[in-house]
């Protein structure tokens, strides 16, 4: 009836399992952090940007801009990052990671190394390779 199709041979179904088990790896690894992984995208480009503008560091994460709104929001609650105006143009605001954003992104990019090599453990190094060629091709 269905000619074979096998839903758990898709991509979709493997790449939704396999983000499950980065996302539990992620959670499992940074939760005392407590930043979320948009959050933490956020955080980490902003570091290391220097000074950007909330649409361009949503553009550069990948993040609607309502996503990207509330996500700054966040992080400015918490005091990890400012928005001031830009000097060069006072109708846009510049995001600046503050240095407690500094260092909560230091302590949380040495947990990421830890998750990213947890999350490929199954795979050999020619293959870690091969699949973040291909994720970027495809993404």
């Amino acid at each position: 009836m269905l000619d074979g199709y096998a839903v758990e041979d898709q991509i979709g179904f493997l790449l939704r399992r396999a983000h499950q088990r980065h996302a539990a790896l992620f959670q499992d690894g940074i939760d005392d952090i407590d930043l979320t992984p948009t959050q933490f995208t956020a955080l980490v480009k902003t570091v290391e940007l220097g000074r950007v503008t909330q649409n361009q560091l949503g553009r550069l994460t990948a993040m609607d801009p309502a996503t990207i709104q509330g996500v700054v929001r966040r992080l400015i609650a918490r005091d990890l990052v400012d928005r001031a105006p830009d000097p060069m143009d006072r109708r846009t605001a510049v995001l600046a990671a503050t240095a407690q954003g500094v260092a909560l992104a230091t302590a949380a990019i040495a947990r990421a190394r830890w998750i990213t090599e947890a999350t490929l453990a199954p795979l050999d190094k020619t293959e870690r390779h091969h699949l973040i060629a291909l994720l970027r091709k495809i993404a």
